[in-house]
């Protein structure tokens, strides 16, 4: 490395290195594989989601079902299609998500996880949108375990005076 001894060699060193930064913010290259999908998992909870998302008629499929047949609830389905909602391709893009563990509504939050981290890998451009919309984070909360001495978590067992 250079001797950097005044400000200018400081600076002029930083200037120099400038251009190794504008590679690193360049719009980075989508991530498909031979089909043409790409793959994300998505987790809320204790659920799992592995997705794929490939151009399409905006058709969802997990685990094998339609989703208005696995996700009945109209809540959890508004769920799964605020990702498209958000980054204005509704319709454009056909989902297969295999989805285990948790409940319902961990797997609705799972599968829309997943649906965000494909699409920002499928179209990169997209990415700004999903952020500022929370959905690229993990949301980490999950269930605290039961301890020894106690009926739930942190909840006692009923007191008695007598």
């Amino acid at each position: 490395m250079a001797d950097i001894k005044s400000l200018d060699d400081l600076k002029s060193a930083v200037a120099g290195s400038a251009p190794a930064a504008a590679e690193a913010a360049a719009p980075k290259a989508p991530v498909r594989d031979s089909l043409g999908r790409s793959y994300a998992t998505g987790k809320r909870k204790d659920a799992v989601a592995r997705v794929w998302v490939k151009p399409g008629s905006g058709k969802v499929v997990v685990n094998g079902k339609e989703m208005a047949v696995y996700f009945a609830r109209p809540v959890l389905q508004m769920i799964l299609k605020q990702p498209f909602q958000i980054a204005n391709v509704e319709g454009q893009f056909d989902v297969y998500a295999t989805v285990a563990g948790g409940g319902l509504s961990g797997q609705a939050g799972a599968v829309k996880h997943g649906i965000s981290k494909a699409l920002q890998l499928y179209e990169p451009s997209l990415r700004p949108a999903l952020k500022a919309a929370g959905f690229l984070t993990r949301d980490s909360r999950v269930v605290e375990r039961k301890k020894y001495g106690k009926r739930k978590a942190r909840r006692s067992f009923q007191f008695s005076k007598r």
